[in-house]
């Protein structure tokens, strides 16, 4: 899977982009660039957005196969759940897990085994 260093690059090469014309839409150097490309450096969120605006991509194209890069480690039904409902839901699904006891999860099913 990719890193979003990766994701950058693929989508500046899919547009036939040089790094010196991306580090000057996104207003950054080029060593910036060469550093997100190669994993070196990880964007901050305004320059994602910078980063997107300029590849003409979505935050989530961008973003959300980089969150996706330990998939391996990933149970296959998970996986296949996040991409299907999307990360930001994934997330909130997994933060309302968490605080779940496990006494609300007994509760829980009891409700829909009957």
């Amino acid at each position: 899977m990719s890193t979003i260093g990766e994701n950058i690059r693929m989508y500046r090469e899919q547009r036939n982009m040089s790094q010196q014309e991306l580090a000057m839409k996104v207003r950054v150097g080029v060593a910036t660039i060469q550093k997100y490309e190669s994993g070196e450096q990880v964007p901050d969120t305004p320059t994602i957005l910078k980063l997107c605006t300029a590849l003409d991509v979505p935050a989530s194209e961008l973003l959300e196969r980089a969150d996706l890069s330990n998939s391996s480690s990933i149970d296959p039904e998970i996986e296949y759940l996040i991409k299907d409902i999307g990360i930001k839901r994934a997330k909130l699904i997994l933060r309302k897990a968490k605080e779940f006891s496990e006494e609300d999860f007994c509760a829980s099913c009891k409700c829909y085994m009957n």
